[in-house]
């Protein structure tokens, strides 16, 4: 018997990504349920998908919740063996399915995956949300095969394998519905930004694998919602991924982590005032503020393991050595679990 798959979009104000991209999804999905997850929209995207898509099923929220809360409740209506959580702004490719259900059909241990996600402007060179699987750092600091921080690789198929990586990008995340449901889901407080990567966390911690398959590609023009020119990315970037220590870390190890971490982000912060980006150097100052005042809220509640033992952990700091001139991931490979 065939596994129910559900790809679920999530939806705030993107009628012209659906009308551009939906078609693609509906051709090439035929053995999934396609479901929209709408946010709240305001510029009439619930009556368009009526109109023109009529076999894709539809959940309206009362309000934008965010990616984290919005598919918390839009995935609490939906029934099915695998979640794929896609964006809306993605183009899916022929045949994009088959192997991602196959590779989780396969070992039951694996909880989730995703495929080589490729921009959809420069068709031959990774994305930067999610490019061929993500890793993190000893602080928290998330990066991927294919991109390092700014440095985005050309794709001349040397991801084109099977890994257990750290993270699943959001982008595109396949998901098995009783490991998302078991590990409670995604935090809503996140509201949007590094949440897959604490539901990844969780996942790895209660004994799953998470994976990246690169026989399956889709094509994400990214920065849909919030592009990388908005501070509110940057500070939901830098707040998230400190919440992500406070969570999911030993507790023994915070002690110089956070004093380390706040001590780069400030250079950081700093970088950005010289460049004229003064709004952004704020949102990291807001973003530590946050931190301090809710240092007790995030502390973890569940078991714990020392992020270095966690396949997909790099036993370093990314962001030193990036500025060391390390901006690949096959500089970085050496160092990682």
């Amino acid at each position: 018997m065939s596994p129910k798959v559900a790809v679920a979009i999530l939806n705030f104000n993107g009628k012209d990504y659906l009308d551009r991209f939906m078609p693609s999804v509906i051709d090439f999905s035929p053995e999934a349920d396609i479901w929209v997850i709408d946010n709240a929209s305001t510029d009439g995207s619930v009556d368009f998908l009526k109109k023109n898509f009529l076999d894709v099923k539809i959940i309206t929220l009362e309000e934008n919740l965010g990616y984290a809360g919005g598919y918390q409740a839009g995935l609490a209506q939906i029934d099915a063996d695998y979640y794929v959580l896609l964006n809306s702004d993605v183009e899916v490719t022929e045949s994009w399915l088959q192997p991602m259900i196959s590779l989780l059909e396969a070992d039951k241990t694996i909880a989730a995956c995703q495929p080589k996600i490729l921009s959809w402007h420069l068709r031959d060179t990774f994305e930067y949300a999610g490019a061929a699987g993500g890793f993190i750092d000893i602080l928290g600091y998330p990066f991927c095969r294919g991109r390092v921080f700014e440095t985005l690789e050309k794709d001349s198929g040397q991801y084109n394998d099977q890994l257990e990586v750290f993270w699943a990008t959001g982008a595109c995340l396949f998901i098995r519905s009783t490991a998302f449901n078991e590990a409670g889901g995604l935090d809503a407080t996140f509201f949007a930004h590094m949440e897959e990567i604490d539901l990844c966390w969780r996942l790895k911690m209660a004994g799953y694998s998470v994976y990246y398959q690169g026989e399956s590609v889709v094509y994400h023009v990214g920065g849909g919602t919030l592009d990388s020119s908005n501070a509110y990315k940057t500070y939901l970037n830098f707040r998230n991924s400190i919440v992500l220590l406070l969570k999911n870390d030993v507790s023994r190890s915070l002690w110089w982590k956070i004093p380390v971490r706040f001590s780069i982000d400030f250079l950081i912060l700093l970088r950005f005032l010289v460049s004229g980006k003064a709004d952004h150097a704020k949102a990291i100052s807001n973003a530590h503020v946050f931190i301090v005042r809710n240092f007790s809220k995030y502390r973890p509640l569940q078991p714990k393991k020392a992020l270095k033992m966690l396949t997909g952990a790099y036993k370093g700091i990314a962001p030193l050595a990036y500025l060391a001139g390390n901006k690949g991931y096959s500089k970085l490979r050496g160092r990682i679990q």
